[in-house]
């Protein structure tokens, strides 16, 4: 794959989190010598990176995203955007899936990225009531079995169509709430909770998840972390 470079004495850049259609697009890679203004290079990821050129100098905006199966939000000033603990969330579902060989990242997988992250008041919640990534991650395989040895899971495992529609049942949430802020993980787990065939689903009633549990959650949907850490 091709790579390009840019010369550039002065580079700002900015952080933003948006939801673009499509999760290809780009990240920053600084190789030693571009510490020194030499050049830029631009690798895929899911990091997006825009150059536009300003006079003299050179400005990249970066802007964290995660899938959506609507395309039109991906442009809409609207649309909330995605707390950082739940874009690392997604981030180490997508791993999980890897470590399991599995060649979809599921509803099982975003439970497990939610207790990999581990900061989230969702994730607190998940090990107060005793669902711990153990515990998960043993279910998982219990389910849907193990993952042929020979297998290797792609670098971002595809979303499942079940997995998908939590992340936009979130967006849809958020925006019915009418409440400012960012989409925290609490959203992301009711997501999860709502897709009731799903293998996450599942995996939460196995552990005595329910809807009393899910309506005592859906109190502190706007709060993404607790101070007493547990």
């Amino acid at each position: 794959m091709a790579t390009h470079r840019i010369s550039s004495l002065s580079i700002a850049i900015s952080a933003s989190l948006c939801l673009p259609s499509k999760r290809r697009d780009y990240r920053l890679a600084l190789p030693f010598t571009s510490l020194y203004g030499t050049s830029l290079l631009l690798k895929p990821s899911n990091l997006s990176c825009f150059v536009t050129k300003h006079h003299s100098s050179t400005t990249a905006t970066v802007s964290l995203s995660l899938p959506t199966a609507k395309p039109e939000r991906a442009t809409s000033e609207k649309s909330p955007i995605w707390s950082a603990r739940s874009i690392k969330s997604f981030a180490m579902a997508e791993l999980e899936a890897r470590k399991l060989k599995y060649p979809n990242t599921g509803t099982e997988a975003l439970l497990m990225g939610i207790l990999v992250e581990g900061t989230s008041h969702a994730a607190k919640f998940l090990r107060a009531n005793g669902i711990t990534l153990f515990k998960v991650r043993e279910e998982t395989v219990n389910l849907l079995g193990k993952s042929d040895m020979y297998f290797f899971s792609p670098e971002h495992p595809p979303l499942t169509e079940q997995a998908q529609k939590v992340l936009d049942w979130a967006v849809d949430e958020k925006l019915k709430s009418g409440e400012s802020g960012e989409i925290t993980t609490t959203y992301l787990l009711l997501g999860i909770w709502s897709e009731k065939e799903s293998a996450g689903h599942k995996i939460l009633a196995t552990f005595g998840f329910n809807d009393e549990k899910a309506k005592e959650l859906a109190k502190f949907l706007n709060n993404d972390i607790v101070l007493n850490y547990k």
